[in-house]
């Protein structure tokens, strides 16, 4: 059974950065469900990002997300809740080969989330090949030798700390991109909820305009398609755009708006003494 170690996001994303590559565009996948998660897979978009970190993401519905996804030409990532070498090691068992790290803010915590991805003596990765889904239980050859080559590491600059330390973080080797997260970055500016304030916005495209200079791919998460249209136009390699279940309260409510008759407000007039 082949390794197909070209299918990773970092080959995406430096295919990209050549002179026929363009932006490339993703979602969350946050509903935990593999029928979801396929739905998406199938859109056309480029990337899916799985989340576990604010999401009802367990081992077991990764699998199944993994499972579902893998017949359809997209990229999918995913984000682990924490930092953490013995998580990132059962992601990787699972077959996760595209990882985001959250809360990477320093060059310390980028060199241990590479080092969670290596197997020694490279890194920490603890060896379990003939019982993971990675190595399709010892049925990829020399699957040890290659384990390294097959997975990519991008990691979260979403506070002021991994701002200031951003340029030193895109040296790590391994770190193969960095991706912004302007709600927690503004959070940590005393900005909580304002991620379009100007100096949030300053700080993402610092962080863009090094990583270009490093030569990096950097990505951003936004909502807004006017912000994504800001960020992509000040150089962002990739871009998160939406949210199944954004998507799906938002048509729903849309749904309810167009068939349910609101309510009349109660004023003093329409009040009923008793």
């Amino acid at each position: 059974m082949p390794l197909r170690i070209e299918d990773t996001f970092r080959d995406a994303l430096r295919a990209q950065q050549g002179e026929a590559g363009r932006p490339l565009a993703g979602m969350w996948v946050c509903s935990g469900s593999p029928l979801v998660a396929e739905l998406c897979a199938g859109s056309g978009l480029d990337w899916l990002l799985v989340d576990a970190e604010h999401s009802p993401n367990g081992l077991e519905s990764i699998l199944a997300q993994l499972q579902a996804t893998s017949a359809y030409p997209v990229h999918t990532l995913v984000r682990p809740p924490v930092n953490d070498t013995v998580i990132i090691k059962q992601y990787l068992d699972l077959g996760v080969q595209n990882l985001l790290i959250p809360m990477v803010n320093s060059v310390a915590e980028a060199e241990a989330a590479v080092a969670a991805t290596r197997y020694p003596p490279q890194g920490v990765r603890g060896v379990g090949s003939a019982l993971a889904r990675a190595a399709r239980w010892n049925r990829v050859p020399d699957y040890l030798a290659r384990a390294n080559d097959t997975i990519s590491v991008t990691v979260q600059i979403e506070s002021t700390s991994a701002v200031e330390a951003v340029e030193d973080i895109l040296k790590v080797d391994g770190v193969d991109a960095v991706f912004i997260g302007p709600s927690d970055l503004a959070a940590s500016m005393g900005l909580l909820g304002q991620q379009e304030h100007p100096e949030v916005r300053a700080a993402v495209e610092h962080c863009l305009t090094v990583a270009r200079a490093a030569g990096k791919p950097a990505g951003v998460n936004a909502f807004n398609p006017d912000t994504a249209r800001h960020y992509l136009s000040s150089g962002a390699d990739f871009i998160l755009v939406g949210a199944d279940v954004a998507l799906l309260a938002r048509g729903s409510e849309a749904l309810a708006a167009k068939y349910i008759p609101h309510p009349v407000a109660e004023t003093a007039e329409t009040r009923t003494s008793y």
